[in-house]
């Protein structure tokens, strides 16, 4: 058994972000534990531009942006343990991990869960056809051409609009690839509105809204695929059917927080995120166990990510010098039209602003999003859109904070 005050779980961008935040708050025996054979998680093979605009104040590729976080974690000399595989995590923050050297045991005074996400496979969505080659999850694609420098195919059909997906098409338009169309089963997009932009419309492919991929054609390859408009319970439209000759097809269906770990350490998870429950220093109900990133909830910018495993660094380093925090707290739940609110558990007794991230149902014009705690108002803010593939923030004043008495929930309105 060896010790560190602080062991990270991931070295991507949340894993990164979390152990220079930890290490600048006075905690210095940090440790990455990455499966990879370096540190830098999906970035790697994300090489559009598009990064780092918030966080950074420069546009920056995939791999740039890690490497500018890369170059902090070697600059203080944190210790990295990469093709590293951690196989459990305790509830008494014991962590299992094995590499070349065999298992090993550490003791930690604090740990940081930061081991992202997963995409939706062809077998979670229950496609009707044959099993030929070319069906691929977006991801794979993506990480076979810019990583591995193979093409995956030149007629392509794309299921799914998350912004992998959108990305995926400019990305096979740039390859020579003719993308016969993008087929999404809800009635809007999931991606971010600047994507369906710059990948979609400015490359002329068609976006099928409330259309799925119906069947899947061929023996070895995939031929074709049969694709049909759905009714509002997602069933088929038979007489909506028709025909795509492609050989490839891309699934971009949605990804799942990698929490395989969270659950065997006994931490309760939020059936709507995927991700733990935690309160706003992104603390889980296991003391001295924290999450960020897309463990935590699926987020639409590595921006965003960064900034919440900051919030976990610098909790984990907390939490090493004094221990769980203690104190009046209250739990947060989504009211109209929001989907989910995280933290959901808050500490109204601290003195500080506390952030709050959602995520809304369906797509809004103008809107009003609304704070409150019982019947008192806490934050207000008004969005003139509002949709599901684009999280919302709202900040809560502490003076407001320390009111809150009731559960807080946030809610939305429409406004004119």
């Amino acid at each position: 058994m060896i010790t560190h005050d602080i062991v990270i779980v991931g070295g991507g961008p949340a894993g990164m972000a979390a152990a220079i935040a930890a290490y600048d708050s006075g905690a210095e025996d940090v440790v990455i534990l990455d499966r990879e054979d370096s540190l830098g998680g999906i970035l790697r093979q994300c090489i559009h531009n598009g990064f780092g605009l918030h966080k950074l104040g420069r546009e920056l590729t995939g791999p740039e942006y890690a490497d500018v976080y890369y170059e902090e974690v070697v600059k203080r000399g944190i210790r990295v343990l990469c093709e590293t595989t951690v196989t459990a995590v305790s509830p008494d923050r014991v962590v299992t991990a094995r590499n070349r050297e065999g298992i090993l045991k550490i003791k930690a005074g604090a740990v940081v869960l930061a081991m992202g996400c997963r995409e939706r496979s062809r077998g979670a969505l229950n496609i009707s056809g044959t099993r030929p080659a070319g069906v691929y999850s977006a991801g794979t694609a993506q990480k076979l051409i810019n990583c591995e420098g193979y093409m995956v195919g030149k007629r392509v059909v794309i299921l799914g609009s998350g912004d992998i997906g959108l990305i995926m098409a400019r990305r096979m338009s740039f390859e020579g690839a003719k993308v016969e169309a993008v087929c999404e089963i809800m009635p809007y997009s999931g991606g971010l509105t600047r994507n369906i932009v710059q990948c979609l419309e400015d490359y002329g492919i068609p976006l099928y809204l409330s259309t799925t991929v119906a069947q899947i054609h061929g023996e070895y390859r995939v031929e074709g695929v049969t694709i049909a408009e759905v009714d509002e319970s997602r069933r088929i439209k038979e007489e909506t059917r028709r025909y795509i000759p492609c050989d490839t097809l891309l699934l971009s269906c949605g990804l799942i927080p990698e929490n395989e770990l969270t659950r065997s350490a006994g931490i309760p998870i939020d059936p709507i995120t995927g991700g733990a429950l935690v309160d706003e220093n992104r603390e889980t109900a296991a003391p001295g166990i924290f999450a960020c990133g897309n463990v935590l909830q699926v987020h639409d910018l590595v921006d965003y990510v960064s900034d919440e495993a900051e919030i976990a660094g610098k909790g984990a380093a907390a939490f090493v010098k004094d221990g769980k925090q203690e104190g009046e707290s209250v739990k947060t739940a989504p009211g109209s039209g929001v989907r989910y609110v995280l933290p959901q558990r808050v500490h109204t007794d601290k003195g500080r602003d506390v952030s709050l991230f959602m995520r809304v149902t369906k797509p809004f014009s103008k809107v009003r999003f609304t704070v409150r705690s019982g019947d008192t108002v806490l934050a207000t803010a008004v969005r003139l859109k509002a949709a599901p593939g684009e999280m919302e923030k709202i900040t809560v004043k502490s003076e407001k904070l320390a009111l809150a008495k009731d559960p807080i929930t946030v809610s939305l309105e429409e406004l004119a």
